[in-house]
């Protein structure tokens, strides 16, 4: 018979402050997430952007090859999700789920402030204050939820789900500002934004710890007899222990250096030519590299151990646990092709897809975009009112940051939504020389711009050519400006802008290729669309859609579990063919800049991501919770986010290699791979369905 359930004194005194039902702490944690989330998809969205334009330009990066921006955004990636097993393993050890999420806090902000020095040593140090912050962060805050909800099991479905709302926001007001201040005004603006609400969260979380009491806390020690017990029923369980052997953790170690190594010597070996993994190792150089071969036996070792534990379970378990391992293989194929959008997807947006739109296509954007923008911050603020009410007499500090935020918050959206209203396209008359070329049979007429970089030659004729560039400052028709062309568009320099453009020119001893004009013309009104903007439709679509999906898996038709993973995988397929339909326009080799294609393949490609991930991306760690007893919950998280890491690390490792595919083959070459491969994983997905229903025994 299941004991009566009793709360603790500080759950009762938890839940007597509520926001829409829930104890006001969880709208505390869902606002200090959404910082955390602003912070980390503002800074993810700008990363491959910054590292691979143009190092002398209007607004200058590095000039990486994509395939070294990919090399390391993919070991960062990998990283993110590795080090929360560890930051796991102290919360419950040592620090306590709260201190945890606070020290995971600290250290991301400081990660945060390095991004925005814009130096090498910086953006490394930065990276790695990110991993290690959110190693902290990420498994702690959603225990504390876990814990907030002990004695409440039926609210809890309903918790994560308004948390998970909170992700979502931060994440669309994250690219869409930090994304949009980086393009507009600075890269070091981007990251610093991401920085700055990431301090916000800390302190608004530091500022209200008066309202958990001591939720969060160091939990207490686990039972060591061998016995499981539910915290709500009270019921016992024994099970028979699987201990690791002396050969295990020989194995584990091994094979986590390997994968470090490996995690490492990528971006090390590519972008500063160190090698932390030997060029040669058993097999010739030209059959198979030295990393390659060291990690197909680090792969084959860890298969080894994990086999081999699995084999030491009871039947029922076993078969369980392998089904687990099936997910976690499909789990990996669904994010090589879904995490192009931090990659691949990106430099697609800004070298290849028609951003700029005029006239009545402005206004629409500029309406659509401002009800994208407001609609949200009205939801979001309401809830912040209902907190304030709520909570202010016990936790001022934390609502006072928090209006904070949101008052900066408004107040950038304003900025942002008011300079693409006031944006205007102008018609500039410049000097240029007239080229006549005969192309396929065909005469062609080309102009190019007289700069200190192509001076008029001997015996050539100047002729006045026109050139088009937008800027929401009021110019006047005769008024003399400069231009610069960057990807197939001419950039409005102003005065500041053009003298650092000019000192970078020197800097590098080269002639500047700035264009000098008049303003001929005021034409309509244009707006350039950010390559930023288009990363925020996948957070817009899951909170437009997650109630149809969640309400769908309530019903009687809700699929399989095998029947959601292949049906995700075909849907990832399906946006990723839109892509290549769409840039088949794209010749192969063609420069970047000098061909786009219509937007619509990107956002519908985001459109069928985002129904995919619906399908795909919440189930697999609901069915791993039910698939594995509670003792072994550590060890399914662990094999999910290494499933999640390997999947990041090929996904950049991939998309860096978009560059190198367009010019040999093309870039609908590129984008079929991503469309083949999860469509056949798909299919293998639904056959295999049988089977997994068999290896589950009865759980769905």
């Amino acid at each position: 018979m299941a004991k009566e359930v009793v709360m603790s004194k500080d759950h009762q005194e938890f839940f007597k402050s509520k926001v829409l039902g829930h104890p006001a702490g969880l709208f505390v944690l869902f606002f200090t997430e959404m910082w955390e989330r602003f912070s980390f998809y503002g800074m993810r969205v700008l990363l491959i952007n910054f590292l691979t334009i143009a190092a002398v330009g209007s607004n200058p990066g590095w000039e990486w090859s994509s395939e070294n921006a990919g090399a390391l955004f993919g070991t960062y990636a990998g990283l993110l999700y590795l080090t929360p097993i560890v930051g796991g393993v102290i919360a419950d050890r040592f620090t306590g789920y709260r201190w945890a999420v606070f020290i995971g806090c600290i250290v991301m902000t400081a990660g945060h402030a390095f991004m925005a020095i814009e130096t090498e040593f910086s953006l490394y140090m930065g990276l790695a204050l990110l991993v290690i912050g959110t190693g902290f962060f990420k498994p702690n805050i959603t225990s504390i939820i876990s814990e907030m909800y002990k004695y409440l099991p039926e609210k809890k479905d309903g918790a994560y789900t308004i948390f998970y709302m909170g992700v979502n926001a931060g994440a669309f007001f994250g690219m869409m500002l930090c994304g949009y201040l980086a393009e507009r005004v600075g890269w070091s603006w981007g990251f610093g934004l991401a920085g700055i609400f990431m301090l916000f969260g800390t302190l608004q979380f530091m500022l209200s710890k008066p309202l958990f009491g001591k939720i969060g806390d160091r939990p207490q020690p686990r039972n060591t007899d061998n016995q499981e017990v539910n915290d709500v029923t009270g019921e016992k369980k024994t099970y028979k222990p699987n201990r690791f052997t002396l050969i295990d953790k020989i194995l584990i170690v091994v094979t986590s250096i390997i994968g470090l190594l490996f995690l490492l010597n990528d971006p090390t070996s590519k972008i500063g030519g160190i090698h932390l993994l030997p060029q040669k190792f058993i097999l010739p150089e030209e059959t198979l590299s030295g990393p390659l071969v060291i990690v197909i036996i680090g792969v084959i070792l860890f298969f080894y151990l994990l086999f081999s534990r699995i084999s030491r379970y009871e039947k029922v378990l076993r078969d369980r646990m392998i089904a687990v391992m099936i997910f976690a293989f499909f789990t990996v194929l669904f994010f090589i092709p879904f995490e192009q959008a931090a990659t691949s997807m990106v430099l697609f947006a800004r070298d290849y897809t028609q951003r700029v739109l005029t006239g009545n296509a402005a206004l629409i954007f500029n309406i659509v975009n401002t009800l994208l923008t407001v609609i949200p911050l009205l939801i979001v603020s309401w809830v912040l009112v209902l907190l304030y009410k709520s909570t202010f007499k016990k936790i001022p500090g934390s609502n006072i940051v928090l209006m904070l935020c949101f008052s900066l918050m408004w107040g950038l959206a304003i900025w942002m939504l008011v300079q693409d209203f006031s944006t205007k396209s102008y018609a500039v008359e410049y000097q240029a020389v007239e080229k006549v070329e005969i192309v396929d049979g065909q005469e062609q007429i080309t102009y190019i711009s007289i700069t200190e970089a192509r001076p008029v030659q001997p015996g050539e004729e100047v002729v006045i050519h026109t050139l088009e560039f937008s800027t929401n400052q009021s110019l006047e028709v005769g008024q003399e400006v400069a231009a610069h062309l960057e990807l197939g568009k001419y950039i409005y320099l102003d005065n500041e802008t053009e003298t650092r453009l000019r000192g970078d020119y020197a800097e590098i001893n080269e002639p500047s290729r700035i264009v000098a004009g008049s303003v001929a013309e005021i034409k309509e009104n244009e707006v350039e669309i950010t390559v930023s903007w288009f990363s925020i439709l996948n957070s817009f679509f899951i909170i437009a859609l997650a109630s149809l999906f969640s309400k769908w898996w309530d019903s009687k038709y809700n699929p399989s579990a095998a029947m959601k993973y292949g049906l995700g995988l075909l849907i990832m397929a399906v946006g990723f063919g839109i892509l290549a339909f769409g840039a088949a326009a794209i010749p192969s080799g063609a420069v970047a800049g000098s061909v786009r294609v219509g937007m619509i393949w990107l956002i519908l490609a985001y459109l069928f991501h985002t129904l995919g991930e619906l399908f795909l991306s919440p189930v697999g760690l609901s069915y791993g919770s039910k698939l594995v007893p509670a003792r072994m919950i550590a060890l399914m998280f662990g094999v999910w986010y290494l499933a999640i890491a390997i999947g990041n690390k090929i996904a950049a490792s991939l998309g860096g290699m978009v560059d190198t595919i367009q010019q040999e083959y093309s870039m609908s070459t590129f984008f079929l791979i991503f469309t083949i491969v999860p469509a056949a994983a798909g299919v293998l997905a639904i056959l295999l369905n049988p089977l997994l229903k068999k290896l589950m025994h009865g759980v769905r």
